[in-house]
């Protein structure tokens, strides 16, 4: 193997992402920016750094390697689900907690604790009874909250004194970390949240004695007993979810109030906020996600009242930041309205016409910052402040980003550099904030063709080469193509993968369809339809190309994806083998009542409700029209999506007598982020396609 190929550098580098600044923190005085970052492209290692945003100085507070004395790092199974859930592969410092002053800083490095005086830079380890997760200090810098080992802890930090504030009566019930569903689909990876006043703390209890269990086997040790999971199917019963206050002092769970609400009505907790412009905020959804309420929470008694009420046909949006309190103790949402989602207080739109508000980033005195866009394909930073908007972003691409008084980090990538640039605004002076990132070897030769709010999105991507003058290119679709992800953007960083498999000899076309993120109405175009739908769109996302680039060969066209992807992948040779010739599929679902509850659910109701969805949907009665050749690849380890999805498709492959692949993945979990797996995986699949689609016009 080439050690400097694309496939291995990128693979080396977690796809160009190792010593680029992250997990950004403004300080409220707007004079520090935190952010985590390693030593270079190909360091895993995640440092903690402060820059000064008066002098544009960067200062390393604390380094791993250090502290470690070049132990390895060891993460607790709760920890390595943890961060499954997050998508994080990197390692060391990979998270942080700073107090309101921004003088003292926690985080959990290897299972231990370890607290940072920021002036001093001086960082000193805490002992604990057990493996430390999420910790979190309190504003006013006196304590630190983790879970260990299905508790909730505290300790004090001048004394070291740790106590035991929610205790786990069993190992069916976890304190202080997110239940699986708010993890995997709600997108809060938080479990427990801290009072302005640092006098109370608001815990999360659930409950997985109900959850089916399910195993996770390692076929190549069959003298190792299969891990045991808790998994919520659709139809089956999800985890009690609950919320409890206990005082900072408080010892076991007689000192704690329980939250009341009608938990049989809101199964879910999407989001929780406790600031100091009001009460704690609660936002629930019911089984369906149909409708949201968002509750305030008295935090003397537990007792809530309901402030506001949304309600869908087809389901409700869960939107970062939000419901939060405004600046002024207005209400702030984020809500369908006149076919965009609007910024909302107090229930009344406050962004304009044709702005899609996609996320709160955060709340200032006066002002706050949004992330939104005008074109699918972009996303910008705003400020909304006094009824009135502006745009902070102006090059196209897509930005991210951190405010906090006069100072804003922004995050932007775009079509003309190599990697995301970092840039620290603050009165009249920016700041570049270093990037330690490897330049990748190649950069994409796409073109975004225009369309409108109701086409789908396309891109195509050619070998960075001259092409002969007449020379035809197989065809390979690369697409996500359902909801949550979009391939589509205005982002080199978007297609490096897809420039490889160009370079490799393939006009690669990605389509964004029905379903993935846009206006509301777009998003909703797959409701009650995850197959027909989406898989009509990329045949017209693959026409939509061919009618610009002549050079794309329809004689010959595979696709590949992976999770939905995957299950695109495969439903493409299945039901339509005129269009597609050959299929990658990685880590499909292969019927949606092996998926959980959260996500499927959402957008086909339950299986006792609508079977007939879920039939429609699965590819297992579909498994006899098999006529082309298909690859399934599956991480035997994988908790999301269970390799059992591919095992039932092979065996029904196998009833009807159909000839496909099966590349079973020792080890590897959803993620598959491996230096030698993902690097193989890429090979493999060029091999397979290149192979099936170099015959593919004679057997037509």
């Amino acid at each position: 193997m080439d050690p400097d190929s694309y496939p291995r550098l990128s693979a080396r580098t977690q796809r160009f992402t190792l010593g680029r600044p992250r997990t950004f923190s403004v300080s409220k005085d707007g004079i520090s920016v935190f952010f985590v970052r390693s030593s270079h492209g190909t360091d895993p290692v995640g440092r903690l750094w402060r820059l000064d945003a008066s002098t544009g100085v960067e200062s390393l507070l604390a380094d791993p390697t250090t502290l470690m004395a070049g132990h390895s790092e060891r993460l607790s199974e709760e920890e390595k689900a943890r961060r499954e859930r997050m998508r994080e592969s990197a390692g060391g410092i990979v998270g942080y907690s700073l107090d309101d002053a921004a003088r003292t800083a926690c985080f959990a490095l290897s299972g231990q604790l370890y607290l940072l005086d920021v002036a001093q830079a001086a960082v000193r380890e805490i002992a604990t009874r057990g493996s430390v997760i999420d910790p979190r200090i309190s504003p006013d810098g006196q304590y630190v909250a983790f879970a260990c080992e299905g508790s909730l802890h505290v300790v004090t930090v001048a004394t070291d004194e740790e106590h035991v504030v929610a205790q786990s009566p069993n190992p069916a019930v976890t304190c202080g970390l997110a239940d699986f569903i708010a993890a995997e689909e709600l997108e809060r990876s938080r479990g427990h949240w801290w009072s302005p006043a640092s006098d109370q703390i608001l815990v999360e209890k659930f409950d997985e004695s109900a959850v089916s269990q399910w195993f996770i086997a390692n076929p190549t040790n069959p003298s190792v007993a299969p891990k045991t999971h808790r998994y919520p199917a659709a139809g089956s019963t999800n985890a009690e979810v609950e919320l409890w206050l206990f005082p900072t002092g408080g010892v076991g769970s007689s000192a704690g109030v329980q939250v009341q609400w009608d938990t049989e009505a809101w199964e879910y907790v999407s989001h929780v906020s406790w600031t100091a412009q009001g009460p704690p905020l609660l936002q629930l959804l019911d089984r369906r996600q149909r409708a949201a309420a968002v509750l305030t929470v008295n935090s003397l008694t537990g007792a809530t009242e309901e402030v506001h009420r949304q309600t869908d046909a087809d389901w409700v949006d869960v939107k970062g930041g939000v419901p939060c309190w405004g600046p002024s103790g207005e209400l702030l949402t984020i809500e369908p309205v006149d076919g965009r989602f609007a910024l909302c207080a107090d229930a009344v739109a406050v962004t304009p016409q044709g702005l899609n508000v996609e996320g709160v980033v955060s709340v200032g005195d006066r002002e706050i910052l949004l992330q939104a866009s005008e074109s699918p394909i972009e996303q910008h930073l705003y400020v909304w402040s006094a009824g009135s908007v502006r745009k902070l972003t102006d090059q196209p691409g897509v930005h991210t980003g951190q405010r906090s008084g006069s100072t804003t980090v922004v995050v932007g990538a775009d079509l003309t550099s190599p990697s995301p640039s970092v840039s620290v605004r603050t009165g009249t002076h920016t700041y570049a904030v270093k990037s330690m990132a490897t330049t990748p070897t190649l950069r994409p030769n796409v073109t975004i063709l225009p369309a409108r709010d109701d086409e789908v999105r396309v891109a195509v991507v050619l070998p960075n080469r001259e092409l002969a003058p007449g020379e035809k290119l197989p065809v390979l679709m690369d697409p996500y193509g359902g909801p949550h992800a979009q391939r589509v953007i205005h982002a080199e960083g978007a297609y490096r993968e897809s420039q490889w498999f160009a370079d490799q000899g393939f006009a690669v076309v990605v389509a964004d369809g029905r379903g993935t993120p846009g206006t509301p109405t777009w998003e909703r175009g797959l409701a009650q339809d995850l197959a027909a739908t989406v898989l009509a769109d990329q045949v017209a996302g693959l026409q939509t190309a061919a009618a610009a680039f002549s050079e794309l060969d329809l004689a010959r066209v595979g696709i590949r994806g992976w999770s939905f992807g995957g299950y695109l992948a495969a439903l493409a040779v299945l039901e339509r083998p005129d269009v597609f010739h050959v299929a990658v599929a990685g880590a499909p679902v292969t019927d949606w009542r092996l998926y959980d509850t959260g996500y499927t659910e959402r957008y086909l109701g339950t299986p006792e409700q609508n079977p007939e969805a879920y039939e429609a949907a699965s590819l297992l009665p579909r498994a006899a029209k098999l006529s082309r050749p298909l690859l399934l690849i599956h991480g035997f380890a994988d908790d999301n999506v269970a390799i059992a999805n591919t095992l039932q498709l092979s065996q029904a492959l196998l009833h009807h007598g159909k000839s496909h692949s099966v590349l079973p993945l020792t080890g590897i979990t959803h993620m598959a982020s491996q230096e030698d797996v993902a690097e193989n995986l890429m090979l493999l699949q060029v091999e397979f396609l290149t192979h099936h689609l170099a015959t593919s016009t004679r057997a037509n």
